[in-house]
C-alpha cells in the first residue's frame, strides 16, 4: 500500500456504482437507500485518503441521467465526480488515464475485467473492489494497533509521574478545555 511520499504522488479512481455492488456492508443499503450507500462509501474513501495520503477520486455513473452536464465536488478533500449524460465511470476514467496514467502513479479500483485490461493497457494498475476492502479493513487494523501501543506507551510515561506533576497536568488540561 502506498505511503505519503513526496516524490510520487498516487491517484485512485474508484469505480463508485462497481464498488457499492460488489461490497457485502452495501447489499440491503443500495436497495432502500441509494444515496446512503453512496455517502457512505464517499465517507470510507474520505477516512482512507487522509491515513494513505493516496489522491481518492470517486466516480459516479451518470450517463443515463438525460440533460446531465456532468458535476464534481468536493467532499473534505476527496473529489467526486459525476459523469455527464452518455459518459460512463469507465469512459471517464479512461479518459483521465490517457492524461496522466504514464506520468502519474494510477491505480483503479474496480472489478469490472474488461476495464482492467484498459486499466492495464493505459498505464494503470487496477485493485478489485474486494482488494479494496481488504486493503482499507488491513490499514485500518494498523493503525488501531499503532494507536493502542502510543496509548500503553504514555500510560507508562504518566505512571512515572508523581502525583504532584499529575495534578498540574490535569489543571493545564481543565484550563484550555
Amino acid at each position: 500500500m502506498a505511503r505519503k511520499n513526496k516524490k510520487i504522488k498516487e491517484y485512485l479512481f474508484v469505480d463508485g456504482y462497481n464498488i457499492i455492488n460488489s461490497w457485502e456492508r452495501f447489499n440491503q443499503l443500495k436497495k432502500d437507500h441509494l444515496e446512503e450507500a453512496r455517502n457512505e462509501l464517499i465517507e470510507i474513501m474520505t477516512e482512507y485518503k487522509h491515513y494513505s495520503g493516496i489522491e481518492v477520486i470517486i466516480v459516479f455513473d451518470a450517463h443515463l441521467v438525460k440533460g446531465n452536464y456532468g458535476a464534481e465536488e468536493n467532499y473534505n478533500d476527496l473529489r467526486v465526480v459525476y459523469t455527464k449524460e452518455n459518459e460512463t465511470a469507465d469512459q471517464y476514467i479512461e479518459k483521465k488515464l490517457d492524461e496522466i496514467g504514464r506520468i502519474k502513479r494510477v491505480r483503479v479500483a474496480t472489478s469490472d475485467w474488461m476495464e482492467q485490461q484498459i486499466v492495464f493497457g493505459r498505464g494503470g494498475t487496477r485493485i478489485s473492489a474486494r482488494e479494496l476492502e481488504m486493503e482499507i479493513f488491513n490499514e485500518k487494523k494498523l493503525i488501531k494497533r499503532r494507536s493502542t501501543t502510543e496509548n500503553k506507551k504514555n500510560d507508562l510515561l504518566l505512571g512515572r509521574l508523581d502525583e504532584e506533576t499529575i495534578k498540574k497536568l490535569n489543571n493545564l488540561i481543565s484550563k484550555n478545555e
